[in-house]
């Protein structure tokens, strides 16, 4: 199968490029390296892999691309932690909906004239955001309040505008849903302000990588946003690039939308715990609360049954192994300057 991932040089879709390429699928990727500038993969030249540097807005780029794919993974979008939300209420809605509006133009024209069979679309948590359902099912999108957050607000028209283009034309699609991604690969994103959190300065990423960072500069007590108690299901980037890849392969996942995440509950107060005792052994671990943001939700449970039903997928690494891995990745990129 050929399939087109924008927004190919971000963090999930580097690890979703690679699992797509070592279960035999032609991919091409395309991004504007607008997050992290320029990066290079270990994958840039596999024989099946093709890379192009462009903007995922370029209807007829995206014509050209899709006229020859099978199917495509809409992912571009800008995106990053909690304070992005804030940082960029207005322009990240506005981005983000031009590049859905360009994305789905272009795939439309490409199932209606060439052979383009099905959209995945690479949606949040967030659509969740205003629930007070736990844990949370596919549906509950449509029965909860909207998202208060304009990040949440337009993940949730992503949503919709794959089920206009299926009620309208018959276009077939999957809703995709990840939780938390924890991987390697988020570097300092490219922003316009940096912010400080206690004395170690952050560029608007996310809360694994911005904990490891603080603890291996030597912040104590740790610095976290609000008191800690807010539940997350952290999710390793590897395992939600598998379930993307059953999104696209398993003809039930068709018009259906999926949550991906494991099922275990982590507090951010034991997340931290957890990152501080993996670096510090057993030396005194301490806490301190900021003013939290307006949009940090308290809980993002995930009902995952769907998933692990009809795609026979589960989430299955522990938060342990995820950090074994990104603990060391994070010390190099302090050590040479890359966050």
């Amino acid at each position: 199968m050929k399939i087109l991932v924008t927004g190919a040089a971000g963090f999930i879709g580097g690890y979703l490029v690679e699992e797509l390429l070592a279960h035999n699928h032609d991919v091409i990727g395309i991004d504007n390296y607008s997050k992290y500038g320029p990066v290079t993969k270990g994958y840039d030249r596999h024989p099946r892999y093709t890379f192009l540097q462009g903007d995922a807005k370029d209807t007829e780029k995206l014509k050209e691309i899709l006229a020859d794919c099978d199917q495509i993974v809409a992912g571009a979008a800008i995106i990053g932690g909690i304070s992005l939300f804030h940082e960029f209420a207005y322009d990240l809605l506005a981005e983000n909906e031009r590049i859905t509006a360009a994305t789905f133009d272009s795939a439309l024209w490409a199932w209606k004239h060439r052979r383009l069979r099905k959209v995945n679309v690479i949606s949040s948590s967030m659509v969740f955001e205003s629930t007070t359902v736990f844990p949370t099912p596919e549906g509950e999108q449509l029965r909860c309040p909207p998202p208060r957050s304009t990040y949440g607000f337009q993940k949730l028209a992503c949503e919709y505008f794959a089920r206009g283009a299926y009620e309208q034309y018959g276009f077939p699609y999957t809703i995709i849903r990840p939780f938390n991604a924890v991987g390697i690969g988020e570097g300092r994103a490219k922003v316009e302000r940096e912010i400080m959190s206690g004395n170690i300065k952050l560029a608007m990423s996310h809360v694994v990588p911005d904990l490891v960072q603080k603890i291996l500069r030597g912040q104590s007590p740790v610095h976290i946003l609000g008191t800690g108690d807010q539940v997350r299901h952290y999710t390793y980037a590897g395992d939600l690039a598998r379930g993307i890849r059953s999104c696209i392969e398993n003809p039930a996942a068709t018009n259906e939308d999926f949550n991906l995440s494991t099922s275990v509950s982590t507090t951010v107060a034991e997340l931290a715990r957890t990152i501080w005792k993996k670096i510090n052994g057993d030396e005194p671990f301490r806490l301190i609360s900021d003013r939290p943001f307006a949009y940090d939700v308290q809980n993002r449970i995930p009902d995952v049954e769907k998933a692990r039903k009809i795609l026979g997928f589960e989430a299955g690494t522990s938060l342990d192994a995820m950090l074994d891995e990104v603990i060391p990745w994070i010390r190099e990129q302090i050590r040479c300057g890359g966050i």
